[in-house]
């Protein structure tokens, strides 16, 4: 009876004498090498795969007899059949005068793959299948204590270059996620192509990697190695029956000159890839001192914007769009500005761009509406009751359907909301951010107008406007600036007029700033309605004169401004009217 328990139990028995001879093999050992418990005795009729093992296994009863320990090895078969994992105890035991050697094994094949599928979850990327962040940022620590160590002959100088890719949440937008989880895949390969066993490429977040080359003989060797990985990854990329343009910004840290810790060599490459996306993109730097005095500049700017959207220091002007055959003031634009803590006016370009990176512009486009309704009765009164007024929402608000359902609900809240105009640019409309269909159906619901704005510098083409449906159009300050001289531009023009006009669609001129250019619009256009510091400057409330009694009223303190020579330059810095 206990010969056959021992036979049939779950668990693999094997017992081996003094020589390393079996003397006794239960049914789940012979079934763990896929042999019958005789095959055990017969080794000359054995298999090669079972000789192998049962050569190991004679060599570790010797030892493990010999030294009286007990040892607990993981064992893995990997036979023509199957690859397993088994977990063997080995104990030598006495037995009357003899000194045997017991040996228990447990199958753990499906253990074993759960840790290593958590282990490649936690340490790599499920995309790319790369190294994540945790993984690299060991390696380099690994690197740096050896070095540290051992100063004369450790790893010596390595390079970590941060890669973001430009433009990669317009390219999500436009061609849809699928096509971004494609880039990202050939992206990885691309980099990957030239790297030594020695270096290691990281995906440390959805479109940043991180890149180790490691050794390094000098810094030009780096740079070489860099410009032929951006001069790769400039080239299209086919990804699903599309053509595909991205490039990458690139900044670099070198060990130890940079840097003798890894968080350190990390933020000083993501300082010098900044540095790259705020000049020219697409390029490699090398980080400098000076790049970390402008790091902390906008560390402060970004300090200073977060507490002046909890403190609501943000003010609004307003810069009248006019009729240039009446002079009426049709509506108003509102401009976003920031008052810092000593009171001075901050233009939108020192900050617009960094609370939309920052993902503060939400709550910023709500703080100008409650602004424009705490005013509204002046507004009235300065501008006229019938002016809409114009608030602009960035393209990547607009295609983000949870803060356009939560404006939308403010505007109708205001219980005015006919009077309003969303002013977006045309790259909202074509980008894959379903805004033409499911979000300017709500702002039509309700009354609110759409402007498309800065038109012509975009997306935009003629074609693409033609499927577009909003009821004005901004013309771009650079297709008006100098305009009586600019046939080319004059043609443009033109055309975005004609298009327009069939479409039903209202024409402004923005940036209209000299006699010259309104006398053309006037003389050799169609167009109906302008906006510029010809007309007028952004106006803050607290500058009209007071009291006005009408339209008239403020056309004729608008006509009381400076000459052409001394009238301040337009500037709309940022890029944006906010």
């Amino acid at each position: 009876m206990l010969r056959e328990i021992v036979r049939m139990l779950p668990s693999a028995v094997t017992v081996q004498d003094e020589q390393g001879e079996f003397v006794l093999v239960n049914d789940a050992a012979a079934a763990q090498f896929n042999t019958a418990p005789d095959s055990f005795l017969a080794h000359s009729e054995s298999s090669d795969f079972l000789k192998q093992a049962l050569s190991h296994r004679r060599v570790t009863a010797l030892n493990l007899i010999e030294s009286g320990r007990t040892a607990v090895f993981e064992e893995r078969v990997n036979s023509e059949l199957d690859k397993r994992v088994f977990l063997t105890t080995h104990r030598p035991v006495t037995i009357g005068e003899r000194t045997l050697l017991l040996s228990t094994a447990s199958d753990v094949s499906r253990q074993k793959q759960i840790e290593e599928e958590l282990f490649r979850r936690a340490y790599y990327d499920e995309l790319t299948d790369l190294p994540t962040r945790r993984v690299i940022e060991k390696h380099v620590g690994d690197l740096i204590a050896e070095d540290t160590a051992c100063p004369e002959g450790g790893y010596g100088h390595f390079a970590l270059a941060f890669l973001d890719i430009d433009n990669f949440k317009h390219i999500n937008d436009y061609y849809g996620h699928s096509t971004g989880d494609g880039l990202l895949l050939q992206f990885a390969k691309r980099i990957g192509l030239e790297l030594r066993p020695t270096d290691m490429l990281s995906r440390i977040s959805g479109d940043e990697f991180l890149l180790l080359l490691n050794p390094i003989q000098s810094q030009q060797e780096v740079a070489d190695y860099l410009e032929r990985l951006v001069q790769r990854l400039r080239a299209p990329f086919f990804i699903e029956d599309s053509e595909v343009f991205a490039t990458a910004s690139i900044g670099v840290s070198l060990y130890p000159e940079h840097g003798r810790t890894y968080d350190i060599l990390h933020q000083n490459a993501d300082i010098a890839m900044y540095q790259v996306k705020n000049d020219t993109k697409g390029a490699a730097v090398f980080f400098n001192a000076g790049m970390e005095s402008e790091a902390l500049a906008r560390m402060a700017t970004e300090q200073a914007l977060r507490l002046a959207i909890l403190d609501k220091r943000f003010c609004c002007a307003f810069q009248p769009k006019v009729d240039i055959r009446t002079k009426e003031i049709q509506g108003i634009e509102a401009l976003v500005r920031l008052r810092d803590d000593k009171g001075v006016i901050q233009a939108p370009g020192a900050f617009i761009n960094l609370a939309v990176e920052l993902g503060l512009i939400d709550e910023l486009t709500h703080l100008v509406l409650a602004e424009i309704m705490k005013s509204i009765d002046l507004i009235d009164e300065a501008f006229g009751p019938g002016a809409t007024i114009s608030i602009n929402v960035a393209a990547k608000q607009a295609g983000n359907a949870e803060f356009m359902r939560s404006f939308a609900r403010a505007l109708e809240d205001t219980g005015c909301p006919t009077r309003f105009m969303v002013e977006v640019t045309e790259d909202a409309f074509v980008a894959k951010t379903h805004f033409q269909d499911d979000i300017l159906p709500m702002l039509r619901m309700i009354g609110v107008g759409v402007s498309i704005d800065d038109f012509g510098v975009g997306y935009s083409s003629l074609s693409a406007l033609a499927d577009i449906t909003a009821d004005e159009i901004k013309i771009d300050r650079s297709f008006i600036t100098d305009i009586h001289k600019r046939p080319r531009s004059q043609g443009i023009l033109r055309a975005i007029e004609s298009l327009s006009e069939a479409l039903g669609m209202k024409v402004i001129a923005e940036g209209v700033e000299t006699f010259e250019e309104l006398a053309y619009l006037q003389a050799a256009t169609k167009i109906r309605y302008a906006q510029g510091y010809y007309f007028s400057k952004p106006i803050f409330l607290e500058e009209l004169q007071p009291q006005p009694q009408s339209n008239s009223d403020v056309r004729m303190a608008l006509d009381t401004r400076p000459s052409d020579s001394a009238r301040p330059a337009y500037s709309r810095a940022g890029g944006r009217g906010y």
